[in-house]
């Protein structure tokens, strides 16, 4: 009987990607497993079929020589492949390869590792997150912080080992100390984490009474931990070894550091540089004039304001932005005017502004053009 066409087999389009195969194989891979095809005696066959397709497809030579020669291309040597005679050996492949390439993640630890010798006789510590949130002064300038650390830390009653008096553990009758017992299921072979041992390999007859077998028990510490200038928020600062303690003498984790710059009340950060909004009056922006605004390491700038000036105009301070964290230049203060306008205007304020703007027709050139165009938009709404 003819073989069918590889695609087709795994349920894809000719030319799909590889994470398309992989998830075409899965799918059928979970159609035909053997717990769910019980009353299926062809489950086997096309399970094979699809390990078969997915062993040429996978692979970027022999998906090449498929596309172009078809099965051909596995029959009689063609295409210089990687069995005895040239072919590529399409037949039933490494069916453990290709099965392990993508059971692993639909169901978990059933395969484990092929040939696989030993258990995991000390689990290492899990990592930990701290976050720690930081004002923009201290992202500026850097600095030392002690923080306390809830976490699991070797118990020093049994030194880690988890056994009374740090007497060590023994090996775990039920998987002989490889952590994983095998059963039959279907037509393969899987292996499950041993019930007894929890995959450790070993067992604890007189667990420590301190820390109940564990070999770790909860603390708090506190840490030091150096922040360098130029932070940012969601900046990661890693302390090897400062996780929880390994489970049974095993290493312990890691800490990351999750750093959160707080908002300032005057700056607003954009990467390295620095943005700070500053009101100056209307006559300081009419006339022009000299500002003092404040910096970010605490000291003083002095800015020089063109007459005629207008809300949103932008200065720039260099240098006096953030340092940086990676390599790089430190970066700018960006100053943008905010021309404010008075209120509470006394009698005479108000006279003198009258008398201004019957004065300053001619001198506002936004509103001159503004107003020129809106009359001819209505003339051009009339006709």
């Amino acid at each position: 009987m003819a073989k069918r066409d590889y695609y087709e087999v795994l349920g894809v389009a000719k030319g799909a990607s590889a994470d398309e195969i992989k998830k075409g194989f899965r799918t059928k891979a979970k159609e035909l497993h053997p717990d769910r095809n019980k009353d299926n005696p062809n489950a086997e066959a096309q399970f094979k079929e699809a390990n078969e397709a997915y062993e040429v497809l996978k692979d970027a030579d022999k998906k090449a020589a498929y596309d172009r020669y078809g099965h051909a291309a596995f029959e009689g040597g063609m295409g210089g492949g990687g069995r005895p005679g040239g072919g590529f050996g399409g037949g039933q492949g490494d069916f453990g390869s290709a099965f392990s390439d993508v059971f692993d993640d639909l169901f978990g630890d059933f395969m484990g590792q092929r040939g696989g010798g030993g258990g995991r006789r000390a689990a290492r510590g899990a990592d930990l997150r701290y976050n720690l949130r930081v004002t923009l002064e201290d992202a500026f300038s850097g600095l030392q912080k002690s923080i306390n650390v809830p976490t699991s830390v070797q118990c020093e009653s049994c030194s880690g080992s988890g056994a009374e008096g740090g007497a060590e553990p023994t090996t775990c009758p039920t998987c002989s100390g490889m952590g994983k017992v095998r059963a039959q299921q279907g037509f393969f072979t899987v292996e499950r984490t041993c019930p007894t041992c929890s995959g450790m390999g070993q067992i604890v007859k007189n667990p420590c009474k301190t820390c109940r077998g564990a070999g770790r028990t909860e603390k708090e510490r506190s840490l030091s931990v150096n922040i360098p200038a130029g932070v940012e928020t969601g900046t990661r600062i890693r302390l090897a070894g400062e996780g929880e303690a390994g489970m049974r003498g095993g290493p312990s984790g890691d800490l990351y550091i999750f750093i959160d710059v707080a908002e300032h009340e005057l700056f607003d950060r954009d990467g390295p540089n620095l943005f700070c909004r500053v009101p100056v009056s209307m006559s300081t922006a009419a006339l022009g004039g000299n500002i003092e605004v404040p910096t970010i390491d605490g000291g003083r700038g002095r800015v020089q304001i063109p007459a005629g000036s207008q809300s949103g105009r932008q200065m720039r301070l260099r240098g006096k932005g953030m340092p940086p964290l990676r390599g790089g230049g430190v970066g700018d203060m960006i100053i943008e005017l905010a021309v404010e306008t008075p209120v509470n205007l006394t009698s005479r304020q108000k006279e003198l502004l009258k008398e201004f703007e019957d004065l300053s027709s001619e001198n506002n050139p936004e509103s001159k053009n503004f107003f020129s165009s809106v009359k001819s938009f209505w003339d051009s709404m009339k006709s």
